[in-house]
């Protein structure tokens, strides 16, 4: 079961700031970087990672977490953590000048379960096994259910 609840969790944190510019449009797109570039000349993040969605899916991880009943500030660690393994993903993805929303298969998926799945280990004190399961179900999932998510037009890129 919690092995279940982890995953809600990531998906709440990273399916969330997809759905906030569904509903929200431009309102509150900022992009986290500012528009800086890194030494290499390309943007640190790229426009697609906004402050919206960071705050979108901290939040929402940390009401759903509030209702899973472990607590509001887990959730809310848990989905920045989610979001902050995107953010190094992507920075990651300009260096090799991928562009953004471009498929990296591993990188798109590892940082943003690892880092949460984590921290969740030291906070709730599950073992070895739950944290590997866990981050290799979401990998899983979220590489075979992108050309879903896709088709439905919740996602830019079918993968």
């Amino acid at each position: 079961m919690l092995i279940l609840e982890l995953l809600l969790l990531l998906l709440a944190a990273n399916g969330a700031p997809v759905l906030g510019s569904r509903l929200m449009g431009r309102v509150g797109n900022a992009p986290i970087d500012g528009g800086i570039k890194w030494r290499d000349g390309v943007r640190l993040l790229g426009g697609s990672k906004t402050w919206r969605g960071f705050i979108v899916g901290t939040a929402s991880c940390a009401l759903l977490s509030a209702l899973l009943g472990l607590g509001v500030a887990f959730g809310a660690v848990f989905g920045a953590l989610a979001l902050l393994g995107d953010l190094i993903s992507s920075f990651i993805k300009r260096r090799r000048r991928l562009a953004p929303s471009s498929r990296s298969t591993g990188l798109d998926q590892f940082p943003e379960s690892f880092l949460p799945v984590l921290f969740g280990h030291f906070w709730l004190g599950y073992g070895w096994l739950t944290l590997v399961v866990t981050v290799a179900l979401f990998m899983l999932a979220n590489i075979m259910m992108s050309p879903l998510l896709y088709r439905l037009g919740i996602r830019k890129q079918p993968h």
